[in-house]
């Protein structure tokens, strides 16, 4: 199977060749290692990217940007990739779809200060299009894989509505409905326009949702019905209804709220499956896995960072072994490989995927 036939069987609940192979984010030592050069993600580091394009030109910078991500797929034989738009230079800051207009931690009431948010929005300041320049790198993407012969499906974020650090409005919800109910109207509205840009480019899967969970939710299960369930729901029903697929993401313990992010959100995908967290694959999978594609669920935090590589063999087998079966999974780390994970750490890990399906090494040097 090509790439893209693999990742259509799992999302279909065929039986792929062997389990599509993914990196959320990888950035850091372990990506120069394995490039053999320095590399700047934007995701993760957009101040020192645009210093880049500052200094290379926007047009240069970007390009290196796609040659140094597609080598990176390529190298690792993945099948998937996920991408935030670009930075654009020229301003105090670039599009992202991830925290854009989200602020917590002022002195002043949380309801008025959510008040001042939606209105700053709801007057269009920020319930906009994208700018087109910050779509480039797809377009670009779709090039260089086209001169390589390639056909990697694309995950792009549209995750308006997670409220991690936002005390402002965490504490809302609890004081004022209404204002809440608005903002998270006013998120969907937002998210709306960046997917509809990915629709006209040719975007795949549609990354939805956001954080609302760590060890435990941030909010009450009630809450979460109330007022997220909806909003990401009218996504991912607008999504399917365009012939495309949406991934629903967040990190933590979902289990009091599971049926309503899998089932009532309506996502055909679930990414960021916390290990750590207590997000059992195989459970997930035996309840869940004739309607839902998992995208996980190896530990970034813990495992990778902490344990033998031996130890990770082994649970990456696991992982592997708990998601097989009419397709639906997609191996990919729970979150970012970040610099706390050791190098012969991650290798480890792609070797016991390559192992498990009879593919050759990955070398530790870069080079197969």
């Amino acid at each position: 199977m090509r790439s893209r036939e693999r990742v259509d069987a799992a999302f279909a609940h065929g039986e792929p060749d062997r389990t599509p192979i993914m990196e959320y984010v990888l950035v850091g030592p372990v990506a120069e290692r394995i490039l053999g050069r320095r590399f700047i993600d934007y995701a993760t580091e957009p101040e020192r990217w645009l210093v880049r394009a500052r200094d290379l030109g926007f047009d240069a910078a970007l390009r290196s940007y796609v040659v140094d991500r597609i080598d990176l797929a390529e190298r690792l034989g993945h099948d998937l990739m996920y991408v935030c738009p670009n930075p654009v230079p020229g301003g105090t800051a670039y599009y992202d779809p991830v925290v854009i207009g989200s602020t917590s931690g002022s002195m002043e009431d949380p309801v008025e200060a959510l008040k001042r948010r939606n209105g700053f929005v709801s007057k269009g300041l920020a319930v906009s299009r994208p700018p087109d320049r910050s779509l480039c790198v797809y377009r670009s993407l779709r090039e260089e894989m086209d001169r390589r012969g390639l056909d990697l499906p694309i995950l792009a974020p549209a995750y308006f509505h997670g409220i991690w650090s936002d005390t402002d409005l965490m504490e809302t919800i609890v004081l004022d409905e209404a204002v809440a109910k608005e903002h998270f109207r006013l998120a969907t509205e937002r998210a709306l326009r960046l997917i509809e840009a990915y629709l006209e480019i040719g975007i795949e899967l549609i990354g939805i949702g956001g954080d609302f969970a760590g060890a435990q939710l941030i909010i009450s299960p009630e809450a979460y019905r109330a007022f997220i369930v909806p909003e990401v729901r009218r996504l991912s029903t607008f999504i399917r209804d365009n012939g495309r697929r949406s991934v629903n993401a967040t990190d933590g313990n979902l289990w009091s709220v599971i049926d309503d992010f899998l089932l009532g959100c309506g996502a055909d995908g679930y990414l960021e499956i916390d290990m750590g967290a207590g997000m059992d694959l195989g459970l997930l999978k035996a309840r869940y896995g004739m309607r839902i594609t998992f995208l996980g669920n190896m530990d970034c935090g813990r495992v990778l960072s902490f344990s033998s590589p031996g130890e990770i063999a082994e649970i990456t087998k696991n992982i592997l072994d708990a998601g097989k079966g009419s397709g639906g999974h997609v191996f990919t780390a729970s979150n970012a490989i970040m610099p706390t994970v050791p190098f012969v750490n991650y290798v480890a890990m792609v070797n016991a995927y390559r192992d498990y399906f009879g593919l050759s090494r990955f070398e530790a040097n870069g080079g197969e």
